[in-house]
């Protein structure tokens, strides 16, 4: 009986394991980077290898970046007043994408999942809290996705800022009910920036 050799098997497992790629999208994966010429997969191997190793998060915003503070904490040209809650680094490039925001970032690492054990603590709450205190914040802008968990994160946040003088601001729900922000297009996030309220 024929078996896969075990770099192919395994090659196979560990693609199955990201998020959106199931078995057979693996398999044609693995058998493309088998036969391609053209791609180089030394490349592509430490391109893996160095994600881990040359990442940081920054130590203002906790988004991904290659320098501490990120490029975006480091502009003085954008507005320190405004501050954007986002789930994850991948809501800070949808945004970024979109043009429509010039403020600066928290991202939160997450957002609140009772049942996939996600809870306040491992989110970063504290630092914003901090940052609002110390950072002369005039607007939040809580920009969580517009799913259940989000919508549960955001609600959190306004209940723990009960009572600061910063106004704090939902971004539109422009944003299809259910969908993530990283799959939003450029339009779409104007107008949820644009149409923005007071919570």
């Amino acid at each position: 009986m024929y078996t896969l050799p075990k770099s192919v098997s395994k090659l196979i497992d560990e693609l199955s394991r990201l998020p959106g790629i199931g078995p057979k999208t693996a398999a044609r994966l693995t058998f493309f980077l088998v036969k391609s010429q053209q791609m180089d997969t030394k490349s592509l191997g430490e391109a893996f290898l160095n994600l881990q190793s040359d990442l940081i998060y920054c130590s203002h915003c906790h988004n991904i970046a290659d320098s501490d503070p990120c490029v975006v904490c480091d502009d003085t040209s954008r507005d320190a007043k405004l501050l954007c809650v986002v789930e994850e680094p991948i809501d800070v490039l949808a945004i970024e994408k979109s043009g429509s925001f010039k403020g600066k970032y928290h991202v939160l690492g997450g957002r609140l999942s009772p049942l996939e054990g996600i809870t306040a603590e491992q989110l970063e709450l504290n630092s914003l809290v901090q940052r609002l205190q110390n950072d002369g914040i005039i607007e939040l802008i809580i920009a969580t996705n517009h799913n259940i968990e989000g919508e549960t994160t955001a609600l959190y946040i306004e209940r723990i800022l009960t009572g600061s003088p910063v106004k704090i601001t939902r971004i539109a729900s422009g944003l299809p009910m259910g969908s993530d922000l990283e799959y939003a297009d450029e339009v779409t996030l104007v107008r949820a920036f644009e149409g923005r309220r007071e919570v």
